[in-house]
């Protein structure tokens, strides 16, 4: 994720611990893995485009702290060495690596990876021929030289606000978009992405080379034709419900819970798509959506019938992405208590009563 949200502490939780973001990403792998169709054939649209340069330079931004950004890394080099072998023969590609995100995000959990990942990467010299490095920053500015960059990707970032948006001051108990939130909060949400989004389009449209791609996959999209904006997340209502419940008991103050706004926003395809064309310096040559049930990290990998545990697995991937902005805002000392009582409201919903994430992945092309 990349977001700098009025001072708000926007990173994942850091380390390898219980609730990190090293060990709760799976949902977030999962979603990564219904979009590498798109992954591969970017690449090899790319390489039709531009050919092989002497040394490709890539750039993962939102990069996190979890493996899921250097697995996908792996992959990007990987298909360009097939390709360049079918080619060439013996491929001797060059490859400059950066990850990006803000400044407080663990970039020192990430580097531990990297001799397992250069182990693992399956091309000859790996630590001769591929240079990684980290980039501290928010993709909502400028972060490369002009025309310095041949491919972009991001995963599960994009979602994420560069601020809380203006005007939400009448969304009081919510912390989100929800169905009760009145239309004033909506049109504030909707018009801090299109500013967000545009800043991020026009700073990478003078990073990216002619030809160059960007394949970015976030929350966004439609369920059943309806868009992101008609369907309420109602994970973030149970949190609503958690916090409320906590104030009723004395335990956080109410002033802070009125205050307090996620910096998220889930765009509809027509949001994603106006503003492309509106900016200008991309073409969209792809956007599929899917959707990921709220619980698809518990239900793939655990035959579970206690619904109390399954509210709980579902609790650590959200406690790992949401617990620094909210720690940051209420304080550490009542985290685990919100938690507690939150993991019990989720272990109460049924997979069947909670709408599935709506998610895409969009191709882009430097014109």
């Amino acid at each position: 994720m990349a977001a700098n949200s009025n001072n708000l502490s926007v990173h994942m939780n850091a380390g390898d611990g219980e609730t990190s973001y090293t060990n709760n990403s799976a949902p977030q792998k999962i979603g990564i893995s219904k979009s590498l169709h798109v992954l591969d054939e970017a690449i090899k649209d790319m390489i039709t485009d531009i050919g092989f340069p002497k040394c490709f330079k890539i750039a993962d931004l939102g990069c996190s702290s979890g493996p899921n950004s250097l697995s996908v890394i792996s992959r990007i080099i990987e298909k360009i060495e097939h390709l360049s072998k079918e080619k060439n023969g013996s491929p001797n590609n060059e490859y400059e690596v950066f990850l990006s995100d803000l400044h407080g995000n663990d970039f020192n959990n990430l580097f531990k990876m990297l001799p397992d990942f250069y182990e693992k990467l399956d091309i000859n010299n790996p630590s001769t021929r591929c240079f990684l490095s980290g980039l501290p920053g928010s993709f909502y500015g400028r972060l490369f030289p002009s025309n310095s960059l041949d491919f972009v990707y991001s995963s599960y970032s994009l979602h994420w606000l560069s601020q809380v948006p203006k005007g939400v001051e009448s969304n009081k108990e919510n912390i989100h978009i929800a169905k009760k939130s009145p239309p004033e909060v909506f049109e504030a949400y909707s018009k801090q992405y299109n500013k967000d989004l545009t800043n991020f389009l026009e700073s990478r449209g003078l990073e990216v080379v002619k030809g160059g791609r960007m394949v970015l996959t976030f929350s966004g999209g439609s369920i059943d034709g309806r868009s992101i904006g008609d369907i309420e997340c109602l994970q973030f209502t149970i949190l609503a419900d958690t916090l409320v419940d906590m104030v009723a008991e004395g335990l956080i103050k109410e002033a802070d819970l009125h205050s307090f706004n996620l910096p998220m926003y889930a765009p509809s395809k027509q949001e994603i798509e106006e503003i492309v064309l509106s900016e200008g310096s991309f073409n969209l040559d792809k956007l599929d959506e899917f959707v990921l049930p709220w619980d698809i990290h518990v239900t793939s990998n655990d035959n579970l019938d206690d619904k109390y545990r399954i509210g709980e697995l579902v609790l650590k991937f959200i406690r790992a992405f949401m617990e620094p902005i909210l720690a940051a805002h209420f304080g550490n000392s009542v985290m685990d208590e919100v938690y507690g009582r939150y993991g019990k409201k989720l272990g109460e919903l049924q997979s069947e009563d909670a709408p599935p994430f709506p998610n895409v992945v969009i191709c882009l092309t430097k014109k």
